[in-house]
């Protein structure tokens, strides 16, 4: 008789499985990309979701061309201020920073996050040398004061990449960017495709049924059924790293490859629902929908990123409708 077979319960891709330890989610790589310098990332807060009655551009749908319901996910994103231009020098031992300059014009929020210097030092970019720097990237801050359902005052600062044309070009962009204000369409337009990286919605402590999905034990099994049933082979004489355990589950940084960006707006107002989203309010900056859900609850900052996988874009997504119907009930 053969010997009963089954995939184990959970994937251990993901271990382990700990908190993460920051709110704001990293980036390890970043595309190369044609064109004109710009910004490779962008950031939002997560207002909510609706649902959005498209024409369906997927020409090998079955649906193609015909009116669809399709889930969207709804991230307001005010403008991020650029605080420091960063260059790198590319190494055997990988990217050192060679210098980095910074603006005169920093907002005091921003001192509620780092040490802000009293000397206020012009940018000066005389000393950068094209040939001597293999990577340009910026640090930009959000301004969540801005924003209705976030009750904080402190901004997240990230690194962003400035990606296309030669060194020279992405040297004289990240120089005009220094100090100002830039917005999502300075990152992408509708219709591309995006990477979305959040930490995941907390759920504490659990068991191990609820965070690996394993079996119940048989209803006559001694004490407890919520429980695996052995924790491995005599030898080695430790338990294993794949035996399924009790633990944290969920705060978790998740990337989400090739997101559709349905629409840009300017208006939050227009998006809106009735009463506001479901604990996060009226949506007063700009915004973008994104085809189906992304990692985190409401209120989390949300990063994008230009997609590192291959992806077709498309001219523009025609939006017939999107419901502003209210979620207060729901």
């Amino acid at each position: 008789m053969g010997r009963p077979n089954k995939p184990r319960r959970g994937s251990l891709a993901y271990s382990p499985r700990k908190r993460s330890e920051s709110p704001v989610a990293r980036f390890a790589s970043w595309p190369e990309i044609q064109g004109e310098p710009k910004i490779q990332g962008f950031a939002g807060y997560k207002a909510g979701m609706t649902h959005a009655v498209i024409k369906d551009y997927r020409k090998h749908s079955t649906t193609a061309g015909q009116e669809v319901s399709v889930p969207v996910t709804v991230i307001e994103v005010p403008p991020m201020k650029i605080a420091a231009v960063r260059f790198y020098k590319d190494t055997p031992y990988g990217l050192q920073t060679a210098t980095e300059i910074w603006a005169d014009n920093l907002d005091e929020e921003l001192g509620r996050k780092i040490t802000l210097s009293k000397e206020k030092k012009k940018p000066d970019f005389s000393q950068i040398k094209p040939e001597n720097i293999d990577e340009v990237r910026v640090l930009a801050y959000t301004q969540p004061k801005t924003v209705t359902g976030v009750p904080k005052k402190k901004p997240e600062i990230m690194e962003l990449r400035i990606g296309g044309g030669d060194i020279k070009k992405r040297i004289e962009y990240a120089k005009k960017i220094l100090g100002n204000e830039v917005k999502i369409n300075d990152f992408t337009k509708e219709g591309q495709m995006v990477d979305v990286a959040a930490i995941t919605k907390g759920k504490g402590f659990q068991g191990h049924i609820k965070r690996w999905g394993v079996k119940l034990l048989f209803h006559k099994n001694s004490k407890h059924r919520r429980m695996i049933g052995t924790l491995g082979p005599h030898f080695p004489s430790y338990v294993t790293f794949r035996v399924p355990q009790a633990g944290q589950m969920g705060y978790h940084q998740r990337t989400e490859y090739n997101k559709r960006i349905l629409k840009i707006g300017e208006d939050g107002k227009e998006i809106t629902p009735s009463g506001g989203f479901l604990n996060y309010g009226v949506v007063r900056n700009g915004y973008v929908l994104i085809h189906g859900s992304v990692p985190g609850p409401v209120k989390r900052l949300v990063r994008l990123r230009d997609p590192v996988r291959k992806s077709k874009p498309v001219d523009k997504v025609d939006i017939v409708y999107v419901s502003t119907e209210s979620k207060q009930g729901a």
